[in-house]
């Protein structure tokens, strides 16, 4: 078994990194009207859910509630 001369097996593995192609990828097609709408309407949806929420959740959020000393209706009877 004779030795060519290659310093790895494989060696077009260790060329690949060197290869550059004269192709050039096709542009980017263009997005149409309804898509970039739809993008948009579902952009504007995930926004408005988390504002929903944050605006539903300020009063579970707040401080100034004061709490009521009061008994609770069940212990009345004792």
């Amino acid at each position: 078994m004779s030795r060519r001369g290659e310093s790895v097996p494989f060696a077009f593995i260790a060329e690949a990194d060197r290869f550059r192609s004269n192709v050039t990828p096709p542009p980017p097609a263009r997005r149409s009207f309804r898509q970039v709408a739809g993008s948009a309407l579902v952009g504007l949806t995930i926004v408005a859910g988390l504002v929903g929420s944050v605006l539903l959740g300020l009063p579970a959020l707040s401080d100034n509630q004061t709490p009521s000393h009061e008994p609770p209706a069940a212990a009345e009877g004792r």
